[in-house]
């Protein structure tokens, strides 16, 4: 079976570390080969199996995640990541949800991208077809384990997970379930395989095997993610931190305004699309920041403006340069005060992470000039800035919202964990 409980407990030594890596990567690799040509119908009964043995075992998932939240303080973790954290029945049976959704997608692997007879006869086609083997190194979200695997498998793809020392327990039980399933239902051997060392050095182990590995996706902190690409002899994914921003239009409706920025910012304050910075027209300061404030203080989030906002508030702190460009991952936000939509896009794209911005606008003009204009992954007009999610874009679980610009951008579901190949019919043809 994929991987087993006494895999995972036996943790690899500094030693054979090396060893441990290079034979788990080899096992991915043969598993991969098998993934590529696996019958939908398999992949989707080890889905919806999966989803029944997690919520039938709620108590022993509940006891594993137990022991994380108790070691979670000598981590050294805030609230909203003990938070990010934490199980109980409701959020397991959503990730089981979120595995039900991914069965039901429609499987990319086969898809016909494009094909065409050229004029000797010989038959193209351009067929999608599985990246390979992912090494998905991710924070301490328990579950991220279940929808990264989920995610890996449906697309054909073997997955070696590296989740956050923090929730190594509640991992290893989801793991074992979900690949107790995968025996019974035909998986390949090591199809999913759980890091058993929280041991950092197995991450540069692993980097350095781009011979077996296709592709890295780190999601976590701007450190990790920057080593990984530092590091990577295969090709990486990437997710840099989420400073999202939302602009509020000189023709915005203010009272829509206050609500969308309560929902981006106050909804879930810890996740990467939350919003982090506020941008608003000077023609609409004096009446939407007073609103935006009240509704703001009710969540007792503090405000650092500019000076040209500070005029408009009364409870605030003075905006340094560095607050522009953070992500605070809290109940803090930033506020600019600007002349024109020119003048937003231009603060905007100069801090920005590229992730998700919003504009709230009465204008199609301002909308379509800031949707142009503006270089991030997901650009939102009246709409909060926590709708950019492979969930509510109807991809099923993601694996991360990439920052890039090549292969993925956005939110990384099914197709994006796939690239293509050409298929060459001919009839005997020989190129002369």
């Amino acid at each position: 079976m994929p991987t087993t409980k006494t895999d995972m407990n036996t943790a690899a030594t500094a030693t054979d570390l090396p060893t441990y890596c290079t034979q788990t990567a080899k096992n991915a690799k043969k598993a991969s080969a098998q993934l590529a040509t696996l019958d939908t119908a398999i992949k989707n009964r080890w889905l919806n199996e999966s989803a029944d043995a997690l919520v039938g075992a709620v108590d022993r998932i509940v006891a594993a995640n137990a022991k994380d939240l108790e070691a979670a303080p000598g981590y050294g973790l805030s609230d909203a990541a003990i938070d990010r954290l934490r199980l109980d029945q409701t959020r397991i049976e959503a990730i089981a949800s979120a595995l039900r959704e991914i069965a039901m997608l429609p499987d990319p692997v086969g898809e016909v991208l494009d094909g065409f007879t050229r004029p000797g006869g010989l038959q193209i086609i351009k067929k999608r077809v599985p990246l390979g083997v992912v090494f998905f190194i991710y924070e301490s979200r328990p579950n991220v384990t279940a929808d990264a695997a989920a995610i890996c498998v449906k697309s054909g793809n073997a997955v070696i997970l590296r989740g956050g020392k923090e929730a190594i327990h509640s991992s290893q039980a989801i793991v074992e379930l979900m690949c107790e399933t995968a025996e019974q239902c035909g998986l390949p051997q090591h199809a999913v395989q759980l890091v058993n060392t929280t041991d950092r050095a197995a991450v540069g182990e692993f980097l350095s095997l781009g011979e077996l590995i296709d592709v890295a996706i780190p999601r976590g902190g701007e450190g990790l993610i920057r080593r990984v690409a530092a590091e990577a002899t295969m090709p990486v994914i990437k997710h840099y931190d989420g400073n999202c921003h939302v602009y509020v239009d000189e023709t915005a409706d203010l009272e829509m305004a206050a609500k969308i920025i309560e929902n981006a910012k106050c909804q879930r304050m810890g996740v990467c699309n939350a919003c982090e910075s506020l941008v608003i027209h000077q023609a609409v300061a004096a009446k939407s920041l007073p609103l935006i404030a009240e509704k703001l203080a009710q969540h007792s989030v503090e405000i650092r403006a500019d000076e040209r906002a500070q005029k408009h508030l009364t409870d605030c702190k003075p905006a340094t340069e560095e607050d522009w460009g953070t992500e605070y991952l809290g109940p803090t936000i930033s506020v600019a005060v600007v002349d024109s939509i020119d003048e937003a896009i231009e603060h905007i794209n100069r801090y920005s992470s590229h992730h998700t911005e919003a504009i709230v606008t009465n204008t199609l003009a301002a909308a379509e000039k800031f949707t142009g204009g503006i270089d991030s992954s997901a650009v939102m007009v009246n709409a909060s800035t926590r709708f950019n999610d492979g969930g509510v874009f109807g991809l099923g679980a993601e694996i991360g919202i990439s920052t890039d610009k090549f292969h993925a951008r956005g939110p990384c579901g099914l197709r994006e964990l796939t690239t293509y190949k050409y298929i060459v019919k001919g009839d005997g043809h020989i190129r002369t």
